[in-house]
Parts: C-alpha cells; sequence; structure tokens
C-alpha cells in the first residue's frame, strides 16, 4: 500500500468483522459501517506487524473505540495501562497530554498520536510559569494538577489527579503535607465541585473545558421535563448544571451509575460520544444526548491512526528532566487510584 492508496472493501470483510458490524450498527448509520471495515483491517495487520498496542479514550468514536482499540477507558484508565503495557509501541487515540502522560509512564517504549494537533483547551489554559507564580503567591501550598494539563505543567505540582480520584488526591496530598490549602488547577468548574466534597481550602485557577462549559442548566432542566429522563453530569459543568443532575462523576462513574441503577432514559451531559460507547452496553437504556461533540477528540480519526503506524509517525518526545518530575505527580495519582465512589 502506497502513501496514498485507500484500503480496500470486500464482501469478505463484512463476513470476517460481522461481531463488530452488528455492534456498529447500533451505534452509526448503518450505511457508514462498511466504509470502516478497509481501514480497520488494515490496521489491525500494521498492529500484528509492530506488535503495537492502541489505545482509546471513551470519547473516542465508536468505529475507534469499538474497532481497533485494544485497551479503551477514561484517563485514568489509560495511564494505569500505559504504566503497565507490555508492548513497546502504544498508539494513544485521545489528545495530546493523554500522549505525553503515556510517555511519562513509560519512557522506555514509543509513543505515537495520530494527529499531534489533537489538544485541549484546559491544558492550553495554563504555563509552568502559571504554576510558579502560583506558587510564590501561596508559599509552603501543594499543588494538584488535573491530568488534563501539559507534562511541564504536571512537572512543576506535586500530584495529578482524574475527575475519579480529585476528591481523594486533594485529601492525601494535603495530608501528606500537613496543610489545610491545595493549590486545584486547571479547571475552575471541576476544583468548585471538589471544594464541595473535602474541608480542604482550594485555590482555583480559570481554566475550562470547552466541551463541558457549553451546558446550561436550561438545558438539563429541558431534558429532564421533555423526556423524563435522569441527568448524568461529568464535574466539568458549571456547579448550576451539576445543581440539576442525578448524579455527577467521572467518565468511568457513569458507566458504574448505569449499571446499578438501570435508568429508563438518561442524559449524559458530556462528550457526545460517551453516550454512543454505552449504548451497546446497556440495550435496555435510551439515551437522550444534549452533548457536544470534541474537536479535539475527533481529529482522532481511522486513516490517520492507520498512517501514524504505517510511517510511525507522530512519536511524543518529552524531556528526561520533566520525565522525573512529572512521573513523581502522576505516581502519586495513580498510588490513589479509583477512589470514587458509585
Amino acid at each position: 500500500m502506497n502513501a496514498f492508496s485507500v484500503p480496500a472493501w470486500s464482501p469478505e470483510l463484512e463476513t470476517r468483522y460481522a461481531p463488530l458490524v452488528e455492534k456498529l450498527e447500533q451505534l452509526m448509520p448503518c450505511m457508514e459501517v462498511p466504509l470502516h471495515l478497509p481501514w480497520v483491517a488494515a490496521i489491525e495487520e500494521l498492529k500484528r506487524e509492530r506488535g503495537a498496542v492502541i489505545m482509546a479514550h471513551s470519547y473516542q468514536s465508536p468505529e475507534i473505540f469499538h474497532g481497533v482499540a485494544d485497551i479503551t477507558g477514561d484517563s485514568l484508565a489509560l495511564a494505569q495501562a500505559a504504566a503497565q503495557c507490555d508492548s513497546d509501541l502504544i498508539v494513544l487515540c485521545g489528545v495530546h497530554f493523554m500522549a505525553e502522560s503515556a510517555k511519562i509512564l513509560a519512557p522506555g517504549k514509543t509513543v505515537l498520536i495520530p494527529d499531534l494537533e489533537a489538544g485541549c483547551s484546559l491544558a492550553s489554559s495554563i504555563t509552568a510559569a502559571d504554576v510558579r507564580a502560583l506558587r510564590a503567591q501561596h508559599p509552603g501550598t501543594p499543588v494538584v494538577s488535573y491530568v488534563n494539563t501539559s507534562a511541564a505543567v504536571k512537572a512543576e505540582s506535586d500530584a495529578c489527579c482524574t475527575s475519579a480520584n480529585a476528591v481523594q488526591v486533594v485529601n492525601a496530598i494535603a495530608a501528606e503535607f500537613g496543610v489545610r490549602k491545595v493549590i486545584f488547577l486547571p479547571d475552575r468548574y471541576l476544583g468548585s465541585w471538589v471544594a464541595t466534597q473535602t474541608d480542604i481550602e482550594l485555590v482555583l485557577w480559570n481554566g475550562v473545558c470547552e466541551v463541558h462549559e457549553k451546558f446550561t442548566a436550561m438545558e438539563a432542566r429541558h431534558t429532564r421535563e421533555r423526556f423524563d429522563a435522569k441527568i448524568v453530569a461529568h464535574p466539568e459543568c458549571a456547579p448550576e448544571v451539576l445543581a440539576e443532575a442525578d448524579f455527577v462523576g467521572s467518565t468511568s462513574a457513569m458507566g458504574k451509575w448505569l449499571e446499578k441503577e438501570k435508568p429508563e432514559r438518561v442524559a449524559m451531559i458530556t462528550e457526545c460520544s460517551m453516550a454512543d460507547n454505552l449504548r451497546n452496553q446497556f440495550p435496555q437504556v435510551q439515551f437522550i444526548k444534549p452533548c457536544n461533540l470534541c474537536p479535539h477528540m475527533k481529529r482522532i480519526t481511522l486513516p490517520n491512526i492507520h498512517a501514524c503506524l504505517r510511517d510511525m509517525r507522530n512519536e511524543i518526545h518529552v524531556p528526561a528532566d520533566v520525565i522525573v518530575k512529572a512521573r513523581r505527580a502522576l505516581d502519586r495519582m495513580l498510588a490513589v487510584g479509583r477512589g470514587e465512589k458509585v
């Protein structure tokens, strides 16, 4: 296959991938499914040749999440998988900070990302210099940085967290340092929610997720009233949205809540593909979708996954000194694990 060729479709593909076809036809327009199969087959062949592992975040589109990923999950699950991965080659289907985290936790491995421009509004909202300035303003106050940050910011932090363990990490770092105040960055909405779950004082940064900040309380109320749906919201949403929710939790906790509660109808107040990827797991639940797409996650496609594996391009590099410092912060996050209760 040359640099410009497209893998060809054949009837045999629908037979070979019959279980995947059945699954994807429940999650997307059925006419789209045959278009994905040649890419899935070509990527599977390259994975075998390269000995690669593909990791995909829960916000990836179904053809990636179900079609080619070996490991799927939220930010914490992917970080844990990177730390434990046996393969020497990881393709991270997510955004740039996730690929950096994989490289920090597996520095001896090659980590590729299908699109180097797959960024994050939270990660771009704060720099390492900003963290140093915050430390100067609040001497002796430890810094907890959300995993949605650059490697350089992680290196300036005492601990990282995800939405699944933010409360537990804040409590743990405050106890370790013997303080009652913690700098929490960069998501002000997640930080505001964490502040309601702990008695530790939080110093917040003014960052937001461009996907979750768009949701409004009026949308949540309208969805509940119009569809008689339960509301499940990610803590990156604004406080007035969370106040309307039946459950607030991380990406993974949302799935656990659905498994426990088994609602008839639910609205997932988060990125659209989350509901798409859960629908197959919960066929009895009707998913109402007042959702927003993450433009960065959607930069990852089957063709550019194939291209990055084929050409071994878009390798992630993190300076060795940054890896050492950032690894300490990520290790504290991994030591706490998944503290969220559902």
